[in-house]
This record gives structure tokens, sequence and C-alpha cells, in this order.
């Protein structure tokens, strides 16, 4: 466990889901950077390519099969993200699934059935953190999808964290948000002072918390627009030429290319094909452009009533948009549909409606078959393929409705804002070229990527619950949004980023800048410690094992030199002998009779065999002068002498007593002496009467194993 924490979002979408994993410094960390210098920003992001992945089909599918929505459609997602998170960081992880168009059209029932199996997934199938079904797994309204879209934008372009970069005037620093999937678009702006202090009931109150605690709160409109998605804008559409052209067969259309023909739907009819003598109706491209704007204008629905002024698209109240200060990103179709095909303005570029327009009436106005063969010949990239160029004509021509007529935003070059007696291609070539310096200061830009991180609304919600992490400061409330009520702090329906702080355990440590021997010593390492040390013993014990006895026996000489134990052991200074284990390890015959005696005469030191009537006399063969036995108080048999062998005996009370001059210490051992010592084993039986013989178990010639032999004395 380290610095990082980590998010998964995933977006259940109406053709697919798709899982995005981020990642963020720790609260401590975070604050640490850099001496505390970014403390007063946000939390830092990150995400990669890929670390996102999509599955087919969309989660509404499982509507009436609810039950198979976690092994069917969650498990790819729930193990790709468990990829990238590390493992002892998944039960600190939050997981979110927040579904959009297509689950809001199913009925209730199938509805709550298909979250409440989502819940069920993620608690009995993984460690993700999730401590709120209601918070994590639930269908969002257009109007959340389009607020995370307003914070991913602007967290992106820094309007947050350095507003004096983006001052677009009027004490403004933040971008507008647009975007358009398939069914819905969404806009969302904080209007300028005037326009916030007047529509103050529309709007929604946001609150995000920088590193150092310290709150932001910015007042933010946000509506989603049903049914003005490209897919169900085309849908309308065709209905409208039906209606125009009643009882025709054939349906001649301004917005598909010169000699293309489809059916209602829009898939192609091959020349011959039976469906084109059928009963339905089918399309014929005529590839004018111009008309087909005109076309698709009545589809923006303008002429609805509009019961709260100002309004911009069907009726819905809309506070007005000053130009002048806000400035637009759009995303999703917005970014397609301007690059896929028309590559003029990429991710440098502003985008210029002149140039755009006459790119694509040019495009549109080309035979069907020659725009074919140059997608064989992929000149517009391996990603663009009959259908996208089938439905681009179409589409330019809503979006440029929806932005200029719908939206409002100024036309760049042909609209109020070029200076008299200039030429408007002048403008345009400087917008173009000098759009990066601008700081996306221009009306509107089509973008897909900022700083190579894909502007998506999941990023503005992890934003948010990543910014709930960083501790409050004094009086900071709590990260999310509700509605903004004049003089209420935390409205009715406010709406939490996910869990207020609570700092982890690892919360406190920096393991990827700390060095080896600081790891070693903070908390999470130090419960491993003793696993780490046991394994090590083991395996140091089993090289010395199989190093053989030879080399342990030199190996001990040389440690037992290095701390004092050596050969060199002063006179009168006993030697401690190992344990059983010691023995064994170390290379010992025997675990309680081996001495390692240093090279000397055995002359000097064995003791010679005995006879049975003067064994305890203290002479060898009763002639020669008594020699004290040098064996340990293990080896001597004090214990096992004849009865007469006794403390009270005199001839036997310099052996046990150690009177003076008999060297002894009291308990039958003599200390050695430095002229030398070798290997001996003794036994009750070697001091045994000569007659008698030997025992089988203590016989010499009987050797075990773990006993090195020794030599007889030869006299």
């Amino acid at each position: 466990m380290g610095k990082h924490r980590y998010g998964a979002v995933i977006d259940a979408g109406s053709s697919g889901s798709r899982v995005y994993v981020y990642r963020w410094l720790n609260a401590q960390a975070a604050r640490a950077q850099d001496g505390g210098a970014k403390s007063a920003s946000l939390p830092n992001i990150k995400t990669k390519s890929k670390w996102r992945k999509k599955v087919h089909p969309g989660i509404s599918t499982f509507g009436e099969k609810p039950e198979l929505v976690g092994s069917d459609h969650l498990k790819e997602l729930v193990e790709f993200a468990r990829e990238i998170v590390p493992k002892d960081e998944v039960e600190n992880t939050p997981i979110f699934l927040l579904a959009t168009a297509g689950m809001r059209l199913l009925p209730e029932h199938q509805r709550a059935a298909v979250l409440a199996n989502v819940c069920t997934y993620f608690r009995q199938n993984t460690k993700f953190q999730l401590p709120d079904c209601d918070l994590h797994v639930q269908v969002i309204p257009g109007e959340t999808e389009g607020l995370y879209g307003w914070v991913a934008a602007n967290y992106l372009l820094g309007g947050f964290d350095a507003p004096e970069k983006h001052d677009h005037g009027k004490g403004h620093s933040t971008y507008g948000f647009l975007d358009m999937g398939g069914a819905s678009a969404q806009i969302a702006f904080a209007p300028n002072a005037t326009e916030a202090e007047k529509h103050a009931n529309d709007l929604k109150l946001l609150r995000l918390r920088k590193v150092n605690g310290e709150a932001l709160e910015y007042r933010v409109f946000v509506t989603t627009w049903l049914g003005f998605g490209a897919n169900e804008a085309r849908r309308r559409y065709v209905e409208s030429l039906l209606e125009a052209y009643p009882g025709s067969q054939e349906l001649p259309d301004p917005c598909l290319p010169v000699g293309l023909r489809v059916d209602q739907t829009g898939h192609e009819l091959a020349l011959g094909s039976a469906d084109l003598n059928g009963k339905q109706p089918h399309l014929i491209g005529t590839g004018l452009f111009t008309e087909c704007l005109k076309r698709t204008f009545p589809l923006l629905e303008k002429d609805v009533p509009c019961d709260d002024q100002p309004c911009l698209l069907h009726g819905q109240h809309t506070p007005a948009i000053d130009f002048d200060v806000n400035h637009f990103v759009g995303v999703s179709e917005y970014w397609h549909t301007t690059h896929e095909v028309f590559a003029m303005a990429h991710k440098d570029k502003a985008y210029d409606f002149h140039t755009y327009q006459k790119q694509v009436t040019d495009f549109c106005s080309r035979d069907w078959q020659d725009i074919v063969v140059d997608v064989g010949q992929q000149k517009w990239g391996k990603k663009v393929d009959e259908k996208t160029v089938e439905e681009v004509c179409f589409k330019a021509s809503w979006l440029i409705n929806v932005l200029h007529d719908g939206i409002g935003v100024p036309r760049v070059g042909l609209e109020p804002g070029a200076e008299p007696g200039k030429d408007s291609g002048n403008k345009t070539k400087a917008i173009v070229d000098k759009a990066k310096d601008r700081g996306f200061l221009d009306p509107f830009q089509a973008v897909d990527q900022i700083e190579d991180t894909e502007v998506s609304w999941t990023l503005g919600k992890m934003v948010l619950y990543a910014s709930s992490q960083m501790p409050a400061a004094d009086d900071a409330l709590a990260v999310g949004f509700g509605s903004n009520v004049p003089g209420v702090k935390l409205p009715s329906d406010f709406q939490y980023a996910g869990g207020k702080y609570d700092p982890l355990p690892t919360d406190m440590e920096d393991n990827e800048h700390q060095d080896w021997h600081d790891r070693i010593l903070s908390s999470s390492y130090s419960r491993r410690v003793p696993g780490i040390l046991i394994f090590m013993l083991i395996l140091v014990l089993a090289l010395y094992l199989l190093c053989g006895r030879e080399r342990r026996l030199t190996l001990r000489s040389k440690v037992l030199s290095l701390i004092g134990g050596g050969p060199s052991t002063p006179r009168g200074r006993r030697r401690k002998q190992p344990g059983i284990l010691g023995g064994k390890l170390f290379g010992n015959a025997s675990p309680t009779y081996e001495r390692v005696l240093e090279a000397g005469d055995p002359e000097d030191f064995e003791l010679n065999d005995v006879a049975s009537e003067d064994r305890h006399s203290g002479s060898s063969n009763g002639v020669d002068p008594p020699r004290t036995g040098r064996s340990s108080g293990w080896a001597t048999p004090a214990r096992t002498m004849s009865p007469d062998f006794s403390r009270s005996s005199p001839k036997n009370k310099g052996y046990l007593d150690g009177t003076p001059g008999s060297g002894g210490n009291g308990l039958g051992i003599t200390p050695f002496e430095r002229g030398g010592l070798i290997v001996r084993n003794e036994s009750k039986e070697r001091l045994a009467p000569r007659e008698f013989g030997r025992s089988r178990t203590g016989s010499p010639n009987r050797r075990s194993p773990l006993m090195t032999p020794f030599k007889e004395s030869v006299d």
C-alpha cells in the first residue's frame, strides 16, 4: 500500500458500458508534494488510455434478465479494473456505476431490478469500496451528466486552479461545456454575474475542495435536450421527409452524398436490391448541403412557446449567454463530426465555421462511389468506414444548426466580430494559427483530449470524489452539488460526492519516495519483518547444511575466531559446548561427548585403559603416576562408580572435590590446558573392567552417523 488512491467509474450508456480507472495522491502525499506548492490546487487526477475498457451491448438490454447483468456484463469490466488497481488498494477503491440515456428509457420496475443486481454483484464478487448503493449505483439525469462534463472540461483546461491565466473578462474564468450523444444533448456554463443573479434559482450550487482544504464554489446552469442527439435528430428528419413527399417510394435527401441509397434506418441499399422495389419508401442522396441545412433547421423547434424567457431550443429556459466571457468546448459528436473526416480543427486549432462549412459542402456534393474508393484507400484513417462517411453530411448540418442557430455561437468570419474592411479569411487563419496560445478563448472549440486526457464526464465525477477526500479546512462545507437556494449552504437535495473524508492507515505513507531503510521501518513493512527474518534464517540454514561437514567446520572455526571464541581460548576457561541442535548443524560427532581439542601429544592427554582392580585408584597400571583425565563433566562417570568411590574415600577425594593441587573443580571437571586437545568420546563402558568388554551401544565399533570416531592410544 502506498501514497496513491484509486477510483473506478463505469459509464453505462445505451450502446455499451465503459469502465475508467483514475489515480491521485492521498491528502498527506499531495500536501507534501513540491513542498506544499500545489496545495492550493485540486487533486491531480491521472488516467491512461489503457485504463479504460468498453463492453457491448448496453446495460439496459438486461431489463428482462437482470440476474445476468453481473456474470454477462459487469464481470469483464470489474476484472479489468482489478488488474489496474494494486491488490492491497482494492478494498480502499470506490467503484461507481452511473447509467445514462438507455436506462432512463426502461420501465421503473426493470430499472430498479437491474440496479439492485448490479449492487449485489459488486458486493458479493468484488472487494471494491461500496458503502452506499444508492449513491454509487444509479441512473443519473442528463443535467448531472452535463454538470460532470463541465467539471471535467474546466479541470483539464485549468479554469479552477489558475483562474488568472483564463481571465475572460468581467471576473469570469470558466468555460462552457457542450455534449452531444445519440439521444440527447447537454449544455453547462456559468452565466455572467448579471445573469447569475437574475436566474439564481435556475442554477446548480457546485462545491469542490482544494488539497489544502479550502472550498471552491460555483453556480452553474445545466440543461439537457432529449431527442436532440444525433441519432434522434436523424429519426425526426426522416419523418419530416416522409411528410414532405407523401406516397413517394424514392425520397430525395440533400443530406446524403450523390447517388447513395439507404432505407429509413440508414442502411445502404445496393443496386438491384428487392428493397428498392418494396413497399417502404427509401432515400436517395442529392448532395445539396445548403438545402440540407435548411431542412434540418426546423428540428431545433425554435417555434415552441417559451414560458420562461429566455429560451434556446424546444422552448426550454436558458439564461442568456454572454459570448464575451462564455467560451465553449464541445465533446462527443461535436468532436467526431468535425474531426473524423474533416480534420480541419485538430486539438490545437479553433473551430472555424467558414472553413468547416466549405469542406462539408465540397465533400457532400461528391459521388458516393468515389467516396467509397477513398474509404478503401483509408484516406481518412482506419477508423473511418462507409457508415461514418454516409452519416457525416447530416451530422454536420445538425451540428452547425445547433451551434449557431440554436445556442447562438457566433459564426467566426461571418458574423459581428470581424472588423469592417478586413478579409474574414485572414482572421480565420489567425484564429487557426494562434488558437493554442489564446488558451481556448474562442467562442467554440471541439476537443477530445486536453493534456492527453480524455474529456469525459466520468472524470468530472472522480474530480468531485477525490476533492471530497481532502481534509476540510475550518468552516469548509461538504463537496457535492444541489439546488442553488439563496442563504442555504446545504440544500435538501444536495448530493454528496461520495462520502466524508476518511483517512486510511496508508495515507501517511510515501513509499515511492522513501529509501529502503525507511520503508523497512514504516508501518506496513514492520508487519512483514518477522516473516522476512524467518524466511532469511531458514534460507541461511539450508545453505549451511548443504555446504558439507568439512566446510561447516571451517566456517565455524572462522566465526569463532572472529568473535573471540576460537582456538586461542585462554587457559582455565571452559569452552561452552553446543546443544544437540548446534552439534548437528556445526558438525559435532556427538552432542554430549565430543570435545574439540587442539593438536598435542595424545599421550599427554588421553586416559589409558584401566583394569578393574585399580580403575579408581588414580593409576593407569599401578606403576605409572596418576594422571588426571581431561574430560567434561558430562563425560565423567562420577555417578556410576563402585560403592567405595565416594567423597569420604581418601583415594577419591581429589577427583570429586577438587582439592588443592588436583586441578579439579569439585565436579570431576578438569580445566583444559593450552597444550592441545583432540576429539574424544567416552562412556560408562569405556571405564568398565576390560574383561567385561564393551556394550553394543557403547562400542566405538558401532558408530552412530552423528558421532566422530576417536583414536585409541597406542603405547
